[in-house]
């Protein structure tokens, strides 16, 4: 009886978290404005993360569209015909010639029934002829499947399972002419081709290109593509894929155009290839540049050889390279708050770096197709450069700018958080032509004594109107219809569960969110505190990346420290502390205390603490937090009550991430090296309130094929997703 009892309640337990689960995100969601029409329709606005829409819906059939678009990202596709925008609420559609966005098909929006996830934004690879896109389907929290969709009926199709769940780049790229594009997974490249019958397609394992990731690939102009694996790159001409056989050598049909002095890490470096196919540009680990000659270039006498024309500093973020049909490469990056600009004339054989240049408000930026002229967009507005002398044109917005496309030499397209136009940068006035509207003021419904009220919104001190269909127009001598809960037939109201509609001419309320659905990877009732600690022993590989992403979150973490990584990284030690994020002790040098080499007494252990006090307080000028963690977590009653005695709190490893199993220690040890996706997903089904979960910044000695550092944004989406605050160490333990 006991038993059946605890079935039943086991069951309606599971009952209730099925229903409370939509429940919980909508609570994310705040709704607002609502004003309902004599004839049934609902204005309403929503605010997620900070992002909000205007939507309609036509409770008679509680269909929900969206009148605005905020553009937190934009893709330019069908010839420059039609803008896709991202943002929080989904994908949308909006004709260049202007219009209302209209859902993209197959994405999951809001509009069309999905509830937005927090964190980061879900992004596509759309193809350049609009016909299709790529997106990934979460179906874990360190997986999901890349679907190929049609953008014009949304019928999916499933191109690869359990792929990996993207940290930066999307995992894809498509050629510029659609008809192919590859994709990664499980660190190795695949292509996939666009055929009518896509019944007919070769299996997955006979479409391998070789191992790497999309940062491997490079398209060219006219379909062609490079590949760089290892030290050799590769230069292919991808119409050949469709003609050979299964059996086919895919390498043994490209052309080897340059073999490095050096391994090309598709984890850490990024190329470039000039356009005209004659030289290459390596950022090698965000340390340096490097520039080399291609093919027959490489036989000229004088040649060039593996020059780093530019050290990258540490911390160096948003890396921006500029190279053009004709002119100067330039590069771009920003540094505590500066934008440095480093330019190269690569005239015949030689590099000369020119000097005395000014900087942009940002590094954002995008050179126009004719390389005569480049854009700079962000938080500090838009600016118009001369990309051959290198000069300031004109500041064409002082507002913030979210993104920015060329359409020709002479147009652009840019996104705020107002509106999305049209700048024509040819002409000396820069005339402006309104899309649509990325966000309102202020909204309702026209004061109309007969016909249907036209939809009204403010952006600033202008008004634009709407019948629902027809694109927004500029509006005068508005008079708003006082706003309304009620018509003949509905009233509506606000609850934690949403907008309710309660229909007067029948029975019932209802949600109008109520067919909304998540996805249920990330569905988490109890919300709970875990704690990120960070562990730096010789190598500060990975700390900008994770300064970068936990900076985004706004999120406080704790970092381990050793004496020996604070002499060798002063800047990286005071870049954590700058950070505002907890600093704790790994000794004063990374030994293994369990060795039995060490006689460790309590004053060692004081001694060793101490030292790395000096240490930390010499590059920072601020003081360590009194927890530590014994290097590598060896540790004992012993030293865990010397390090008491000196006044230290020993934290634990009690959830093992393996992200410390090198390549060496995977064959010595006989241990599996679990990729960094794997890990995400353990982390996700072994945390518990309160529990510390450690990551090894740095790269190991005995090599690693990818660290968990490098899913640093898998991993925090996944955390915040199934309701975890992250919070530093000393907030989840007792001293």
């Amino acid at each position: 009886m006991r038993m059946m009892k605890a079935r039943i309640h086991k069951k309606y337990f599971l009952l209730l978290i099925f229903f409370l689960v939509p429940f919980l995100y909508l609570s994310a969601i705040n709704y607002s404005g609502l004003n309902l029409s004599n004839d049934n329709r609902l204005l309403f606005k929503a605010d997620f993360e900070g992002q909000q829409a205007v939507f309609l819906s036509r409770l008679t059939n509680m269909s929900i569209q969206q009148l605005t678009a905020f553009p937190e990202k934009m893709y330019l596709v069908e010839n420059g015909q039609t803008i896709i925008t991202l943002n929080r609420f989904g994908a949308a559609r909006i004709p260049v010639a202007g219009g209302l966005p209209t859902p993209l098909a197959g994405y999951p929006s809001f509009s069309t029934g999905s509830l937005p996830l927090k964190g980061r934004l879900q992004d596509i690879a759309a193809s350049a002829d609009g016909r299709w896109f790529l997106h990934i389907e979460a179906t874990s929290p360190g997986y999901g499947n890349l679907l190929l969709i049609d953008t014009s009926t949304g019928v999916r199709r499933t191109v690869s399972e359990r792929v990996e769940l993207p940290e930066t780049n999307f995992p894809a790229k498509w050629s510029p002419d659609s008809r192919l594009f590859v994709y990664e997974k499980d660190s190795k490249l695949f292509f996939f081709p666009i055929l009518t019958d896509l019944s007919v397609l070769i299996d997955e394992r006979f479409r391998l290109i070789g191992p790497g990731t999309v940062s491997s690939v490079l398209w060219g102009q006219r379909g062609d593509f490079y590949y760089l694996t290892g030290n050799t790159l590769y230069h292919v001409i991808s119409p050949e894929l469709f003609t050979r056989t299964i059996y086919g050598d895919f390498l043994s049909i490209g052309n080897v155009v340059a073999v490095l002095p050096f391994d090309f890490e598709p984890g850490f470096d990024k190329y470039w290839v000039s356009p005209d196919s004659s030289s290459i540009l390596i950022n090698k680990g965000s340390r340096g540049l490097f520039y080399f000659l291609l093919g027959e270039n490489r036989n000229t006498t004088n040649v060039v050889s593996a020059l780093p024309h530019i050290s990258i500093p540490f911390g160096a973020e948003n890396f921006t390279v500029l190279w053009p049909a004709s002119g100067p490469i330039t590069a771009i990056y920003s540094h505590q708050n500066k934008i440095t600009v480093q330019r190269f004339d690569t005239s015949g054989s030689t590099v000369n770096t020119l000097t005395n240049l000014t900087s942009p408000s940002s590094p954002n930026g995008a050179v126009s197709p004719d390389g005569n002229r480049a854009v700079f967009w962000g938080e500090n507005g838009l600016e118009l450069w001369d990309y051959t002398n290198w000069r300031l044109i004109q500041k064409l917005n002082d507002n913030q700018v979210f993104s920015c496309v060329w359409v020709n030499p002479r147009q652009i397209i840019i996104g705020t958080a107002e509106v999305i136009e049209e700048i024509n940068v040819s002409q000396s006035n820069f005339p402006r032509r309104r899309i649509s509207i990325s966000a309102a003021d202020e909204f309702g419904f026209e004061e109309s004594a007969r016909g249907q009220p036209e939809i009204l919104v403010r952006v600033g001190t202008n008004w634009f109107a709407t019948d629902g269909v027809r694109a927004w127009t500029s509006a005068d001598n508005v008079q708003l219809r006082q706003v309304s809960l009620a018509s003949d037939r509905f009233r509506v109201f606000l609850e934690p569960r949403g907008i309710m509609i309660r229909n007067m001419q029948a029975t019932g309320t209802l949600s109008l969110m109520s067919g909304h659905t998540s996805n249920r990877v990330f569905s988490q009732v109890r919300p709970m505190q875990i704690a990120l600690c960070f562990s730096l022993y010789d190598d500060a590989t990975g700390l900008p990346q994770v300064l970068a992403a936990l900076a985004r979150h706004n999120i406080k973490a704790t970092f381990f420290l050793n004496g020996e990584f604070i002499r060798r990284n002063p800047q990286a030690a005071a870049a954590i502390a700058e950070a505002g994020h907890e600093a704790a002790s790994l000794f004063y040098a990374p030994i293994d205390l369990s060795d039995t080499r060490f006689r460790i007494t309590r004053e060692f252990i004081a001694q060793g603490l101490a030292r790395n006090e000096d240490e930390f307080n010499r590059a920072t000028g601020k003081e360590l937090s009194p927890l530590w963690h014994p290097p590598f977590f060896r540790t004992s009653n012993a030293i865990n009550s010397a390090a008491a005695a000196a006044g230290y709190t020993t934290v634990a490893r009690v959830l093992d991430t393996g992200d410390w199993v090198s390549r060496e220690d995977s064959l010595r040890l006989n241990l599996r090296q679990i990729p960094p996706a794997e890990m995400v997903e353990q982390i996700i089904n072994r945390k518990r309130a309160g529990a510390v979960i450690p990551i090894r910044l740095g790269l190991l000695s005995g090599g690693r094929d990818e660290y968990l550092f490098q899913r640093i944004e898998v991993l925090l989406d996944a955390l915040i997703r199934t309701g975890s605050t992250i919070v530093p160490v000393s907030e989840v333990i007792r001293y």
